[in-house]
């Protein structure tokens, strides 16, 4: 404070109308932030729900983002293409979905996929707080932030540059500029898996570099599934692939997320507790003296909830050791994961005979007297099992 009254009474009198006049000067200061509308607009972005059914996993996923978005208090919802998976699924669901999009709290702004390209015609109504980009020359304003919409369409790169340039005159600075956009960022290093079951198709393709001289501050794209990935645009800009929110396919593994951000300040990705499919894998290790079934027990215990299991079980065992031969340990591990969302592959093999080979135990004697790391030790040793497993078939 500068300096030290040793009174206790007039230092907590100081202590105490300090924090007050510190309160007092916050609320104050928030209030006339509020009052001029400086309160930073907070936006939710996701795409690639791939609606089927109501009530089924990618229902309830779209759900939880309609609860997220109301306890996260945004102001825009944008869902960046194939909210639907195909048009009749739209047209089944429209009802449902006038219910969960009305009555929100704040605005959601979408565009068409290459699912549901066919699905959002003149006319339609998809609920009261819905707004459907269908034309990039006709963009949503909104306080301070304009949003166009660049739907999906079969064009190849020239093609989009030219729709891109379309705009650049009207991409003005007195708002923040946000493009949602449906397609494949060539820069990017995916693979055909990482776009769900699209095959080998290119869909609108783009580069980062057709932004370059376009004053956009937000890209926020959709069609790839896998995981939420960002890049900087060169002119201090983002383009943000959320990956989607719930497993369409077991490709999408891991727990899913979607990107809420303030305007102004960089994407974040926010983990969700939607399906997901979720990959365990085990490596089992003769050598450790672990009970494989515990080890299996353990694994599925940390997994999400809301995660369908893919367990692999490799490596090998000694049914000496652990007093259960392979069709032993099958039954067990079969019936821990009975009753739950699991599909198993089991690939692991008894080496016992091997273990009690004296060729083998010469070979372990002297790679414990190498100056080998452990890892090289393991690569090693792993190589000399295989090798003898398979010259014993």
């Amino acid at each position: 404070m500068g300096f030290v009254i040793k009174y206790s009474g007039i230092s907590l009198y100081w202590v105490l109308a300090e924090s007050q006049l510190s309160i007092y000067l916050g609320c104050q200061m928030r209030l006339f932030s509020e009052e001029r509308g400086d309160e930073k607009m907070k936006v939710l972005h996701t795409a690639d729900i791939h609606l089927r059914e109501y009530e089924d996993e990618r229902w309830k996923a779209l759900q939880k983002l309609i609860e997220i978005g109301k306890a996260e208090k945004v102001e825009l919802f944008v869902i960046s293409g194939d909210l639907f998976d195909r048009g009749i699924d739209a047209e089944t669901l429209r009802p449902k979905i006038r219910e969960i999009f009305s009555n929100t709290g704040f605005k959601i702004v979408l565009i068409p996929g290459n699912h549901d390209d066919e699905s959002y015609k003149s006319g339609m109504y998809f609920g009261e707080d819905t707004i459907i980009l269908n034309d990039l020359n006709e963009p949503f304003e909104y306080k301070d932030v304009r949003i166009w919409g660049l739907p999906f369409e079969p064009l190849e790169g020239e093609k989009v540059v030219e729709k891109l340039r379309s705009i650049a005159n009207n991409l003005t600075s007195d708002r923040k500029n946000i493009l949602l956009y449906h397609g494949e960022l060539l820069d990017a290093f995916f693979s055909r898996r990482d776009f769900g079951e699209e095959g080998e198709e290119r869909y609108m393709p783009v580069k980062l570099s057709y932004f370059k001289d376009l004053n956009l501050d937000y890209i926020l794209a959709g069609h790839f599934h896998s995981r939420f990935d960002m890049w900087k645009l060169e002119n201090g800009g983002y383009f943000v692939y959320p990956g989607s929110p719930v497993s369409i396919t077991k490709r999408e593994t891991g727990r899913r997320k979607v990107n809420i951000f303030e305007i102004g300040q960089p994407p974040r990705e926010h983990p969700l507790d939607t399906f997901h499919f979720e990959e365990v894998v085990i490596e089992l290790d003769p050598f450790m003296g672990e009970n494989p079934v515990e080890i299996v027990k353990e694994r599925l215990k940390a997994s999400h909830p809301e995660a369908s299991i893919i367990l692999t079980v490799r490596g090998y065992i000694n049914s000496e050791e652990i007093e259960m031969s392979e069709s032993e340990l099958v039954e067990q591990i079969k019936e821990v994961i009975k009753d739950k969302p699991v599909e198993e592959y089991l690939e692991f093999r008894d080496m016992y005979t091997i273990l009690e080979d004296d060729l083998f135990k010469s070979f372990m004697s002297k790679l414990a007297e190498t100056p080998f790391t452990e890892e090289k030790k393991k690569e090693l040793l792993d190589l000399t099992i295989q090798a003898m497993m398979e010259a014993r078939l």
